[in-house]
């Protein structure tokens, strides 16, 4: 997963697009950052960052990012686990 594929599977799942920010800050999203240091995956509110956190790999930031939106679409009962198949236990 990179910055260029990470957007489609979020939306995959149902995170809508205004709650991204790929490449640049803007208020009130999830934005995933890339520096000369890393990648940073953070929340930004009227200019500030919060639950900031760097990767040295883009694809570890991806992920980081994807499970953090995946695990809140859970918590909203958006997708969960499947009911077991008939017979399955």
């Amino acid at each position: 997963m990179n910055a260029e594929s990470v957007q489609g599977w979020l939306l995959a799942v149902g995170v809508p697009t205004d709650v991204v920010s790929i490449g640049a800050e803007a208020d009130n999203r999830w934005c995933l950052v890339a520096d000369s240091e890393g990648v940073e995956v953070f929340w930004r509110e009227q200019g500030n960052r919060y639950d900031w956190a760097r990767f040295t790999s883009e694809d570890v930031a991806c992920h980081y990012l994807f499970g953090r939106l995946v695990w809140a679409q859970v918590v909203r009962g958006t997708v969960g686990v499947l009911p077991a198949a008939a017979g399955q236990k």
